[in-house]
């Protein structure tokens, strides 16, 4: 038997199919990671919100245009 078929009873992997509660373990287990995360400020937010909304309205009138050009040549050709 090789050493990668051992599992270690304090890996992630062994932790995860032992079972037991895991409705409670994984509440917890997200409460840890949303600890970590680096919320951004306000100022941030906002500015970066305002960036992907007009980058859509950009992106989404680019497309229109697009089509309205092919519509027209389509008409004229056909």
């Amino acid at each position: 038997m090789n050493k990668k078929d051992i599992v270690k009873k304090d890996t992630p992997a062994a932790k995860e199919s032992a079972g037991g509660n895991g409705a409670t373990e994984f509440a917890i287990q997200t409460k840890e990671e949303l600890g970590k995360v680096v919320w951004p400020s306000r100022q941030q937010l906002i500015s970066e919100s305002a960036a992907v909304i007009l980058m859509v309205i950009l992106v989404s009138t680019i497309i229109y245009l697009i089509d309205k050009f092919f519509t027209w040549g389509a008409g004229k050709v056909f």
